[in-house]
């Protein structure tokens, strides 16, 4: 704790005044611009304004006037625009550091200083005809994870800019044997959205020193409402980071891909000199009874999202992106840590806006925290968060073991009853008569209300790779088998009722060298490795087959628990095989049945089923265009996926 925290502990919450209904966001035009900040003390706040953005003493330092219910504001006549900022709260005679305040919208080289901007001037052309792809549910979209440097800053990516935000969305970029690299990549594969691991600005690159190389994934939070600088052409220029994030969300938009960032409101990289107790000490976050910070996060800190200004900020900076930046979907870094009222409003909020957008996250905290149980936005919870989904750890480690234990294999690893698991995962872990959830890890019951509130994945940036966890588990394995493994494992996510989500480089066998937490390791671990591309072809071609499969039937993705239970009967399930059938010509497919079935074990299996069929899918082989025949049998080739159907 800080010394003036020492020195005097903070009113009680309730005697907070909370001006929820207050505008806290910098108000500029060309006339004026009004500067705001909420901080209840009872001394000053001063206002301090720069030509630089990192350097020099203040061009001049205004004392800002108390308003009501904590507020302080000052009004400056004249075009401010360009100019640089910063708050500096005096509390019980003691001035806190310098801060660009919780609300910055634009900031100079490392977010040490706001500044002021008319943002319209930051719009690329046409954008306000800009827009994402339209979504009728949640589970039509496809997801990709990635991390904006990995992506390009290989020197086989063949971009021009590597590691920043137009070098993700050049066109025309290929690795040595010609095939395509970034956004033409992401586009060929047939994703739908991409899930940006996070772009705001974070605190632990030095954005003045980028000759050096510098990694970090982002989960070290400092500036919300900002975009990174280290992405940018030009941290120094406050201005260019907006540009650059708006032209690469237009550039997806235009290529029909969405853009969800990934956000991390549940804690801060820093607690004593974080923006928010720069601004109002302690008030943002959770305490323990002997005043040391309340740690869910294992990070430090956790925020307080039950507290109204901090539920009020974080419903008003999810919305800042979606209107400023035209964001398709929200990823929420550790959810159990917020409150269910807080995340209902804030989904609520952006689909009112924008009903396309897709809000999911972590169900799940990494520690104790002090907010109830009952009242956290945990998987367990979900039934009171309608409009929301989450991740399923169950099928996650079903398919290939444990994450908390490297050398544990899973259903396509080989291992023992794993099948619930993976099942549960199939049908979006909703209530199913067939499942035993008795038998499954994690949850012995169903959470989700509805198919689409489940994200269904084998791998993230978090842990081992899928192919780096296969080798781990199966060092018996021949390389051959690994790579049938992993195709079977993201086969099962993309013909499974939730949304599907796909690790960047999971396509071609991405490894990180057995790193499982890489979040500050170097490029050398963490980029995206495109000469993997062309060795891996035939595994990259098998997962663009799958999302075309995919995309062209709907019956994988079902609107509803019941549908799901109406259509979807498993039939055998023993060691190392699932299959299920689909009927009815669910949600409207034009394959009356469709029959599915998942042979994780090391032999072929002859599988038996009544009447004549058509094979679509068969091992490696896609019969998209003149389809197999098969009677009463069929033979399922050791560790894959074969689908066949009826019309």
């Amino acid at each position: 704790m800080s010394c003036i925290e020492n020195k005097t502990k903070l009113i009680t919450i309730k005697e907070y005044p909370s001006p929820v209904n207050t505008n806290l966001w910098l108000n500029y035009t060309k006339e004026s611009t009004v500067f705001k900040i909420w901080s209840p003390t009872e001394d000053n706040v001063q206002l301090h304004l720069y030509k630089m953005g990192n350097d020099g003493a203040p061009l001049k330092t205004i004392l800002m006037n108390s308003v009501e219910n904590g507020v302080w504001e000052i009004k400056l006549n004249g075009d401010l625009n360009g100019t640089y900022y910063t708050y500096q709260v005096q509390i019980n005679g003691q001035r806190l550091k310098e801060t660009p305040g919780i609300y910055a919208q634009a900031v100079g080289v490392n977010g040490k200083r706001g500044m002021v901007l008319d943002l319209e001037t930051t719009n690329p052309s046409d954008w306000e005809t800009d827009k994402g792809p339209q979504i009728n549910y949640p589970n039509e979209a496809i997801i990709y994870e990635m991390h904006i440097r990995n992506m390009t800053i290989h020197p086989k990516s063949g971009s021009h800019y590597p590691g920043k935000y137009i070098g993700l969305v050049e066109h025309g970029t290929k690795e040595p044997s010609g095939l395509s690299t970034g956004i033409d990549h992401i586009k060929d594969m047939g994703f739908t959205h991409v899930h940006l691991l996070p772009t705001f600005d974070y605190q632990s690159v030095d954005e003045s020193n980028l000759k050096f190389p510098q990694f970090n994934w982002g989960y070290d939070p400092q500036n919300y409402n900002v975009p990174e600088g280290s992405y940018s052409t030009n941290p120094f220029k406050a201005e260019i980071r907006i540009k650059e994030f708006k032209k690469m969300v237009q550039s997806f938009h235009n290529n029909g891909i969405g853009v969800i960032m990934d956000v991390v409101y549940n804690h801060t990289a820093l607690t004593e000199n974080s923006n928010f107790n720069l601004e109002f000490p302690e008030y943002y976050y959770r305490y323990n009874l002997d005043g040391t910070p309340s740690n869910a996060s294992e990070c430090g800190n956790e925020t307080a999202s039950e507290k109204d200004m901090m539920r009020k900020y974080m419903i008003e900076s999810v919305l800042y992106w979606a209107k400023e930046y035209h964001i398709d979907g929200f990823r929420f870094d550790l959810m159990g840590i917020h409150d269910i009222e807080t995340m209902n409003e804030i989904t609520n909020a952006v689909k009112d806006l924008n009903p396309n957008i897709i809000i999911y996250g972590e169900g799940w905290t990494a520690g104790d925290s002090l907010l109830p149980i009952e009242k956290s936005a945990l998987k367990q919870n979900m039934r009171e968060m309608p409009k929301l989904a989450v991740f399923s750890d169950e099928i996650r480690d079903g398919i290939k073991g444990s994450v908390f234990d490297f050398e544990s294999p899973g259903f396509v690893s080989g291992a023992k009853n794993m099948e619930e698991s993976v099942k549960m995962g199939i049908v979006g872990c909703i209530e199913h008569s067939q499942i035993n959830f008795e038998d499954i890890h994690y949850s012995k019951k169903p959470w989700a209300i509805e198919p689409w509130q489940s994200v269904i994945y084998t791998s993230c940036h978090d842990n081992n790779t899928l192919y780096d966890k296969l080798k781990i588990s199966r060092i018996d394995a021949s390389e051959s088998d690994i790579i049938k493994m992993d195709k079977l494992a993201n086969a099962i996510v993309l013909t499974s009722q939730g949304i599907p989500f796909i690790h960047g480089g999971a396509e071609m066998l991405r490894t990180k060298l057995n790193e499982h937490n890489s979040y500050n390791l170097p490029d050398s671990i963490n980029q995206m490795d495109w000469s993997l591309k062309a060795k891996n072809k035939n595994v990259v071609d098998y997962y663009k087959n799958l999302i075309a499969l995919r995309k062209e039937h709907p019956a994988f993705k079902m609107t509803s628990s019941q549908d799901v239970r109406n259509n979807l009967k498993f039939e055998k399930t023993e060691k190392g095989l699932i299959s299920y059938q689909i009927s009815n010509n669910a949600n409207g497919d034009t394959w009356k049945n469709i029959l599915v079935v998942y042979n994780a074990n090391e032999i072929k299996v002859s599988y038996k089923m009544q009447g004549t069929w058509n094979l679509a899918v068969s091992g490696n082989e896609f019969f998209f265009d003149n389809n197999s025949v098969v009677i009463n049998s069929v033979d399922i080739p050791p560790i894959s996926m074969a689908i066949l159907f009826q019309y």
